[in-house]
């Protein structure tokens, strides 16, 4: 399973679409994990036009998008658990209420934003998986998606500058 993996994008505010290369990226994925901040719901139909979508809300969100995502969710895919939140907080402590929150479900991965700074790594055991802004480099040098693939028995993640 390819999994495309993107957070913050705040439309309209940082960028009126997706950008192209992201968008072309995203149509070869079986699924499209949104971590939050998409900040209007058309970023839901857009993405939906691509491939099929799970996505949380995040703290900059409406309220029309928070009243139609819930702030966390855990996935079964390929046989690996995923969690998926935003996050919350400062970004200093954002690992430890990641684990207070899903340490207890057991989770091969949490995929998370919040932060705008693109993380890739294993933290007792699981891992913890942050693509960055693909449309803001406001706390990052750069813009960013992720991809996850997962087969039975290996998981790859990777973070891809634009």
């Amino acid at each position: 399973m390819k999994i495309g993996v993107i957070s913050d994008t705040h439309m309209p505010c940082k960028a009126k679409e997706l950008p192209l290369e992201l968008i072309s990226v995203l149509k070869g994925c079986d699924l499209i994990l949104h971590a939050g901040d998409l900040t209007e719901p058309y970023v839901l139909d857009e993405l939906r036009k691509i491939s099929r979508v799970e996505a949380v809300s995040g703290n900059m969100d409406s309220r029309k998008v928070q009243s139609v995502l819930s702030d966390k969710k855990i996935l079964m895919l390929s046989g690996k658990k995923i969690c998926l939140m935003h996050g919350y907080g400062s970004p200093n402590t954002l690992t430890d209420i990641l684990k207070t929150e899903f340490f207890g479900e057991g989770p091969d991965i949490i995929v998370f934003g919040h932060s705008h700074v693109p993380m890739n790594e294993y933290i007792e055991g699981v891992l913890f998986f942050n693509p960055g802004s693909a449309t803001d480099t406001i706390f990052a040098p750069y813009r960013s998606y992720g991809i996850i693939k997962i087969t039975k028995d290996e998981i790859k993640a990777e973070i891809h500058r634009l």
